[in-house]
């Protein structure tokens, strides 16, 4: 008797649900329902006679036969891709632009993420500042771009909305009477332009002591103890401090994280949404 073969759909929504560690970010990856997710599971965990995943009311583990189960899973739908590959006319393209303020440590695995959604696609990515991307994107010459909130639009999908925070060197100390060192990113910068408005506004002294090309820049003249940054927690290396509130210093709001897009379907649609959904959870982390 010939064994009844698998159901690669469910082998992928098991894989998605291990690496998201969510049904619900699992069902949002793969642009379907809570309710299909799980129904997709129970077939598959039905035709391997165990159970691959422990739920739990705050997250999904693995079972041990999941453990088990989890790199075969992955070798079999990499197999089926390369078949499918060898057959493939030419690999399309998809070209990301990445505001440098919200391409932070985690960027390798999202684009892990994508590829494995997709190993036949193509994938551009450019990392610059948030409006020199949109001018990109409005040229035509990038598919896709991902951003802040910039002064004057008022289009694209919402991400996710990041807390913010003025952080500085453990050991780095204000000296009285002076006024506030800043380190930032060079104009145009949107969180720069924030950030010495809300100073302003708040009549608080401040002076500018380090301007970088990126954030990773700005990260390093913040870790040296150059003076203080307006950032995400996500951006800065373990150890950093935030020291807005020792400081009196205006509450920086939660910004906006905006995705604007022409591709509409198809192949590099379904690896823009498994890049979505994985930032999301990288926010909400």
């Amino acid at each position: 008797m010939i064994a009844r073969p698998l159901d690669l759909d469910a082998v992928l929504a098991f894989i998605r649900i291990v690496e998201l560690g969510s049904f619900t970010l699992a069902a949002e990856a793969l642009q379907t329902t809570q309710a299909g997710i799980s129904l997709k599971l129970k077939r598959l965990e039905e035709r391997l006679g165990c159970r691959l995943v422990e739920r739990t009311p705050r997250h999904v583990e693995l079972s041990a036969k999941g453990a088990a189960f989890l790199e075969h899973a992955r070798e079999l739908l990499a197999v089926h891709d390369r078949a499918l590959g060898a057959f493939a006319q030419a690999r399309q393209r998809l070209t990301i632009g990445i505001s440098d303020h919200v391409a932070g440590p985690e960027l390798p695995a999202l684009i892990a993420r994508m590829n494995a959604q997709d190993p036949q696609l193509l994938i551009e990515i450019r990392i610059g500042s948030s409006g020199e991307l949109l001018q990109s994107f409005d040229r035509r010459e990038l598919d896709t771009v991902i951003v802040r909130l910039h002064a004057g639009r008022n289009d694209g999908e919402l991400l996710a909305e990041e807390r913010f925070g003025w952080f500085a060197a453990p050991t780095w100390q204000h000296r009285a009477g002076e006024p506030l060192p800043l380190a930032t990113m060079a104009e145009p910068c949107g969180v720069r332009a924030l950030a010495a408005r809300l100073l302003d506004e708040a009549r608080m002294p401040w002076t500018e002591v380090f301007v970088g090309g990126g954030v990773a820049a700005v990260t390093a003249a913040v870790m040296a103890g150059l003076g203080v940054a307006a950032l995400a927690p996500r951006m800065l290396p373990f150890g950093a401090v935030d020291v807005g509130a020792r400081l009196g210093l205006p509450e920086l709001p939660r910004l906006p994280v905006l995705l604007h897009t022409r591709v509409g379907e198809g192949r590099p649609r379904a690896a823009l949404e498994a890049l979505s959904v994985a930032f999301r959870s990288v926010v909400r982390s």
